[in-house]
């Protein structure tokens, strides 16, 4: 049973994969600083697997830390690196946090198992492309400049992790460009949990539907778009996780040599307001939401071509819209009556 070190564990993303992970045979080991998820998620992973993951809560901007988990943990054979701040937004406005927290995580991370055969994931992001010249983006488009702090981070930690391959590293490294995940498990036992006001659209929805906001702000509705607001490919969390176990299994080839990419999304483009529509649709709950001005950092449009993840992955997006928000809503209502903060 290979170890997998899953950075941020116990975040949306990475609580999911988990799962995925222990279904699928591996032995996840957590690290997780707790400063955007909560210790009680391990309980609902142990809950839905019927196993307890090891865990180890520490900031991995700490180099001496990593260090010494690196240290305990020698015997890792891959790496989920899921640790970073994500809010594009915050990004804008606290970009120094941006830079210490998601790039020295990486380098320490990459410095403290140098040497050692591992096939390391990189929770990447489709920020890297900025706004792409023609839709739906492939991983061969060209990287622009970043829309935000946030994205530039992304595309440092993509060049950081090539350039430590072309420098003859033993790792192998994969790195998943998501699009934009939501969604929940389907026991509603863990779903996507933000410390304070929501940055992502379907929380807000969810919280705005159950009372815990007064409305839900849409950034601009004068995009050159159906309905002029923002598009995005929204994919469920679930099939994002399993995209990851997918990912380990390709670099366990001999075939796989060094570093790829790929973008992990439905390869459909769907507006914010087309996505409030749908929640409503789905669980018949009115929501009570504003038009705004646009939001800084903000793409107009981006939705990606995933072709590359279906033949190479092996890997294709399963849940619609209707199990996104379904999922989303069923979690929402949930934590109303098992707060887990």
């Amino acid at each position: 049973m290979s170890k997998i070190l899953v950075t941020g564990g116990l975040g949306y993303i990475g609580s999911h994969t988990v799962v995925e992970l222990i279904n699928a045979g591996f032995e996840p080991v957590i690290v997780d600083d707790l400063s955007n998820s909560q210790p009680k998620i391990l309980d609902q992973i142990t809950k839905i697997t019927g196993k307890r993951p090891v865990f180890h809560e520490l900031d991995l901007s700490d180099e001496n830390a990593v260090k010494n988990l690196a240290t305990a943990e020698p015997d890792i054979a891959g790496v989920i690196h899921f640790a970073a701040f994500k809010a594009v937004g915050e990004s804008v406005q606290q970009p120094l946090k941006y830079y210490r927290n998601n790039i020295y995580s990486l380098i320490n991370l990459l410095e403290s198992y140098y040497g050692k055969p591992i096939n390391f994931v990189f929770s990447s992001s489709c920020t890297v492309y900025g706004q792409p010249d023609v839709l739906p983006v492939t991983e061969q488009a060209p990287i622009k400049p970043a829309q935000s702090p946030y994205g530039n981070t992304k595309q440092i930690a993509e060049e950081i992790l090539f350039d430590t391959i072309a420098a003859g590293s033993s790792y192998k490294v994969i790195a998943l460009r998501y699009f934009n995940p939501v969604g929940a498990h389907e026991t509603a036992l863990i779903g996507e949990l933000p410390i304070g006001v929501p940055q992502n659209l379907v929380p807000f929805i969810t919280q705005t539907a159950i009372g815990k906001r007064e409305k839900l702000t849409v950034f601009g509705d004068d995009y050159n778009t159906k309905d002029g607001s923002c598009v995005r490919d929204y994919i469920h969390v679930v099939d994002l996780a399993k995209a990851h176990v997918a990912a380990l299994h390709l670099m366990k080839k001999n075939e796989f040599k060094g570093y790829d990419v790929f973008n992990i999304g439905t390869g459909n483009g769907n507006t914010v307001l087309e996505i409030i529509k749908a929640f409503e649709e789905v669980t018949g709950e009115k929501l009570n939401y504003t038009i705004g001005p646009r939001r800084a950092g903000d793409v107009e449009q981006v939705w990606g071509n995933v072709s590359k993840a279906e033949e190479k992955l092996h890997w294709k997006a399963e849940l619609g819209i209707d199990a996104m928000m379904s999922s989303a809503w069923a979690w929402e209502k949930y934590i109303a009556q098992n707060p887990v903060q």
